[in-house]
């Protein structure tokens, strides 16, 4: 038997990903399942960016890039931040990673280290704590309610500040809350961290996701001072449906990212060469397709909510942005329930997979018991149908 380490032992899988294995195993076992796990667009990705990708393979575009990128994206990804969030930064601030996730790994081990803090306003996405722990850094959690919006004040972000505090993680639009901040909140937020030693790792890979008129908000672009201590992580994904396509970036001060392409040199190279192209496409082609889905993101959204209110006892912030709902299910703790006794979100997610056959991630990995996030990026007739067996199963 080989030992494991250290890390290996310690790590957790991906509760997201567990949960959507769960469901996997039940409709390959014949079973229908609504499955509300995944925050993956159900859309193809736009034929365009195909295309290209295409026309990239045929060009013989398939060999290693550049650790960073080639030049072309780097620029368009610079050019972007320009048109779309007044923010100018030159190509060598980018670095081109194999999704976002990989940008905030990146992120993580070349800022933060044993003895470091990273403040995390919790709900927070499944990976922030793990990703974090991996450095050896401390993950320092910022409790906010839904009463507030799931919002983290200045007053708690100063008062969570200690002489280790090295980093700022923050989530607008938020997974999995679907809440995004103002530009104002944003503003207060930022007024302590010029205040203090801290940099900012932003995360902002469901900028183009908002609903109801909110604008997202780029955090480096708030104040003075604040490019020089932020690093801003978004991607290709969720905005033009790209998930498989593995296309993520990071946007910050030259130094953070050049030492950033080193640590990612050494892990996998460069990202794929082919997605490069097609990223592209993407970022400098029509925005049509991005408008399309945003439209058809916030009809379900408006679907998915009319359908839980419907349900007693379920209450939620309504989500302004991503693809998520996170409805608290306190009410149903300890009633007779088909599958129970539930006691916990995750007993709630396991009886609720198991007899409605609906499958929702439990807020205990997010850092926030009680509640359950549901992806509304998914059909129309599955929201129907899902929550219809949800509220058959909890009445």
């Amino acid at each position: 038997m080989i030992p494991l380490s250290k890390l290996a032992a310690s790590v957790q899988p991906s509760a997201t990903l567990a949960a959507a294995a769960k469901a996997r195993q039940l409709k390959a076992a014949g079973t229908t399942v609504y499955d509300f796990s995944v925050g993956e667009p159900d859309f193809n990705t736009p034929e365009h960016i195909c295309a290209a990708a295409t026309a990239a393979m045929r060009a013989g575009h398939t060999h290693y890039t550049p650790t960073a990128g080639i030049p072309e994206v780097r620029k368009a990804i610079a050019d972007w931040y320009g048109r779309y969030h007044g923010y100018k930064i030159t190509p060598e601030q980018v670095l081109v990673s194999n999704g976002a996730k990989h940008s905030l790994h990146n992120t993580l081990e070349a800022t933060v280290g044993p003895g470091d803090e990273v403040i995390i306003p919790t709900p927070y996405w499944v990976s922030y704590s793990e990703l974090v722990e991996m450095t050896g850094a401390k993950p320092v959690l910022v409790h906010t309610t839904a009463d507030a919006g799931f919002k983290m004040t200045p007053q708690q972000l100063r008062s969570a500040i200690t002489p280790r505090s090295k980093l700022l993680m923050i989530n607008s639009p938020c997974n999995p809350t679907g809440v995004t901040y103002t530009r104002t909140e944003l503003e207060r937020i930022a007024d302590v961290v010029l205040d203090s030693p801290l940099s900012v790792l932003s995360d902002e890979i469901y900028e183009q996701l908002t609903y109801d008129d909110v604008k997202p908000t780029c955090f480096a672009t708030l104040k003075p001072g604040l490019p020089e201590r932020t690093i801003t992580v978004s991607g290709a994904s969720k905005t033009y449906a790209m998930t498989g396509w593995r296309m993520g970036w990071a946007v910050g001060p030259k130094p953070a990212i050049t030492a950033m392409g080193n640590i990612q040199s050494q892990q996998t190279s460069c990202p794929s060469s082919i997605s490069q192209h097609a990223l592209i496409a993407a970022l400098n082609g029509p925005q049509d397709c991005v408008a399309a889905m945003r439209a058809e993101f916030e009809k379900r959204r408006d679907l998915a909510c009319s359908l839980l209110d419907k349900i007693p006892g379920l209450r939620y912030p309504k989500p302004t942005g991503a693809f998520y709902v996170f409805f608290d299910v306190t009410h149903y703790f300890g009633k007779p329930l088909r599958g129970g006794p539930v006691l916990d979100s995750a007993s709630f997610c396991t009886a609720a997979l198991e007899h409605p056959h609906v499958n929702l991630v439990p807020g205990s990995a997010f850092g926030c018991e009680g509640f359950v996030r549901l992806s509304f990026a998914t059909s129309d007739d599955q929201i129907r149908q899902g929550l219809t067996r949800l509220a058959e199963w909890l009445s």
